[in-house]
Order: C-alpha cells, then sequence, then structure tokens
C-alpha cells in the first residue's frame, strides 16, 4: 500500500518522502542522520523532506532518549511517526476492529476479549519453536525478533548496556499491526507479553507501547544460557 498524500504534496519529491516515512516506521524514532545514512541522501535533502513531514502532521520531532549515561551536549533529535502518519500505514481495519471487539466485550464479557486476545498471538509460539528449528544458533531475542517480522511488526535487536555493563537484549517492535485497537483494548498488548514470557519460560519486562504513545514496542529480554550441543 502506499503512503497516501494529499493533492498538494503529489509531486517529484512524494516518493522520496515515502521512503523517509516508511523508513521511520520500519526504523522506529531516527535522527536526521540515522535517515540519511540508510536512505544514501545528504542530510540537507532529508532536512527538507522532514519539513514537509512535519508540516503535513506525519512526523513529529522528539528529544532523544539517551541510556546509559549521557554525554555533554544536547540530545540529538528524533523524528517518530504521529497517529495519523501510522494511519497511512494498512490500518483502515482499526475501525471496524474496534467496533468488534466493542460488540465482543459488551455481549460475551471481558473474558471473551482475553481470550481473543490470546488467540491471535498463538503465532508466537508456533512460530518461534519452528525458527529456532531453523537456525538453533539465534538468541531468544532473535528468533521473536523473526517471529513477529513475519507476522507484520517489523521486529529488530537492541542491545542494552546499562551503568553495570552487562548487556540486556530489547525486542523493538517498531510497527504494530494492531497498535490503534490496541489503545482501546489493552488486552491484546497483554497477550503479546504472556507468550513472549511463555515461550522463553519466564518473566518478561515490556518497557514501550506503540499503543501508548511511545515510538517502539520494547520489551526487556532476560538472557538465558545457551545448552551445550550433545
Amino acid at each position: 500500500m502506499e503512503f497516501t498524500r494529499t493533492a498538494a504534496t503529489l509531486d517529484g519529491d512524494a516518493p522520496t518522502r515515502d521512503r523517509v516515512a516508511r523508513t521511520i516506521l520500519e526504523n522506529g524514532p531516527s535522527t536526521a542522520a540515522d535517515l540519511a545514512r540508510r536512505l544514501d541522501l545528504t542530510p540537507a535533502a532529508v532536512r527538507r523532506h522532514l519539513d514537509h513531514l512535519l508540516a503535513e502532521g506525519v512526523v513529529e520531532s522528539r528529544e532523544q532518549k539517551v541510556y546509559g549515561t549521557r554525554g555533554r551536549g544536547r540530545p540529538a533529535k528524533v523524528f517518530a511517526l504521529t497517529e495519523a502518519g501510522r494511519d497511512s500505514f494498512d490500518q483502515q481495519y482499526d475501525d471496524l476492529a474496534v467496533q468488534a471487539l466493542r460488540f465482543l466485550a459488551e455481549t460475551q464479557g471481558e473474558d471473551a476479549v482475553v481470550e481473543f486476545a490470546r488467540r491471535r498471538v498463538a503465532f508466537v509460539e508456533r512460530d518461534y519453536a519452528a525458527v529456532l528449528a531453523l537456525d538453533p544458533d539465534l538468541s531468544p531475542a532473535e528468533a521473536l525478533a523473526k517471529v513477529f517480522t513475519q507476522n507484520g511488526y517489523a521486529a529488530s535487536v537492541r542491545e542494552l548496556a546499562p551503568a553495570t555493563g552487562v548487556s540486556v537484549p530489547q525486542l523493538c517492535q517498531q510497527h504494530c499491526p494492531v497498535s490503534h485497537v490496541a489503545h482501546e483494548f489493552p488486552q491484546l498488548c497483554e497477550a503479546e507479553t504472556e507468550a513472549i514470557g511463555a515461550v522463553l519460560g519466564t518473566h518478561v519486562q515490556r518497557l514501550a507501547t506503540i499503543a501508548h504513545g511511545d515510538g517502539v514496542c520494547t520489551t526487556c529480554i532476560p538472557q538465558t544460557p545457551k545448552k551445550e550441543k550433545a
């Protein structure tokens, strides 16, 4: 699905602005320098496209979050998709889904919504074992990223190094196909977290969700020792 544009912006630069927006969708909040590198554009060109996207309300600028010790100087600005920006990417069925879940909650109760949410993420347990069977050298976080990416979440792994110096892998879902629905029905997010914990056999903590206004759904994945090969 192509990124939706108004008639005023259907010009020669529109395809490039589409690429900028989609790169933010797939990689999460990004600096202008990150975008220039990924798209092989000059920083000046990226800033020009970002100015248009800001004016259209497709993206917004935020202060970059700094993990660990902050260095000198002001944090770089990152650009994230707004709710309107996300609406332009394959979310035309959100209203129908919300209405269906409201009907389910009203007629069958909250337990029915929870059961639906759990069934929707049954792919996590189903696909996790299959992904590891094909590539047993993947870490749990890497295997989960593949599972979620295959199901429309554009997931990746980020290694966080806190003050302790111990690397903590984080599952980052840059795109959530149900984020707008989950804003009203958090059971969808809760079921995802529950499913991740179930395949890992341990409690996991979700730090951020797109449904609650964060740029990326972020979940800490506990390190587990790899089994020795027989």
